[in-house]
């Protein structure tokens, strides 16, 4: 499939869970914590579930979720969690990339312009995948780091909803990159506040509520699973 845009350079900001990748690394992390008894199994699958329910709903309070999902993080030394990580990408990530963001990722480098992932998931799980798919520029919810080990506390404002216009301008602060043209591309009606500021919003084998607006606003409407 060719992804051909008559524009100058731009810049192009992917979501990463759900679009640019076939499943949500944040729940998928926690699934992959309960099959190899790195956590209470019972509970924490119950409480991953629960929280990622409601952020498909649009519900989610991301503070009570983040203190959730990083105390595994403050709970183990940094070196064991890396090991554990590199299973999780081997188990987890590599079987969903998906061969056509990775032409869409190419589509746009090969133009010069500028990639940049944006995620409400934390750096330490969502740093590796990026490498992966060849985006050195990340903006992802940081989690705090004393003495070279996770605290399980956050560092800075979470980039998740109205979250992630707030990180993103921070970044371009530091940058000579102006938003003229700009595009983002994700799959979730939580990410309308950037959809909405971006000259070329994109939806990604969208969620319902997302497909309904991108529809009624006339939104490019984009599979990289199967064609839409």
């Amino acid at each position: 499939m060719s992804f051909l845009y008559n524009r100058l350079m731009a810049l192009a900001i992917f979501d990463l869970d759900n679009t640019l990748i076939g499943g949500d690394s944040d729940h998928l992390w926690g699934e992959f914590l309960v099959r190899h008894n790195h956590v209470d199994g019972e509970l924490y699958q119950k409480e991953n579930d629960h929280f990622y329910k409601e952020y498909q709903q649009g519900n989610l309070n991301i503070h009570d979720w983040l203190e959730f999902q990083l105390e595994p993080l403050a709970n183990h030394p940094l070196m064991t969690l890396k090991r554990w990580r590199e299973d999780f990408i081997d188990e987890e990530i590599r079987p969903i990339l998906l061969p056509m963001a990775t032409e869409l990722i190419n589509t746009h480098r090969h133009k010069g312009d500028t990639l940049l992932i944006i995620t409400a998931t934390n750096r330490f799980i969502t740093e590796p995948i990026a490498s992966i798919l060849g985006i050195t520029d990340l903006i992802a919810t940081d989690p705090e780091i004393i003495n070279g080990e996770y605290s399980g506390a956050v560092d800075g404002l979470p980039s998740y909803q109205e979250g992630k216009i707030d990180r993103l301008n921070e970044w371009l602060q530091q940058r000579e990159i102006s938003m003229k043209d700009s595009y983002f591309y994700s799959d979730s009606h939580n990410d309308l506040p950037l959809l909405n500021i971006v000259d070329n919003p994109v939806a990604v084998d969208p969620d319902e509520k997302l497909m309904s607006i991108a529809k009624e606003r006339g939104w490019q409407i984009l599979s990289l699973r199967n064609q839409i």
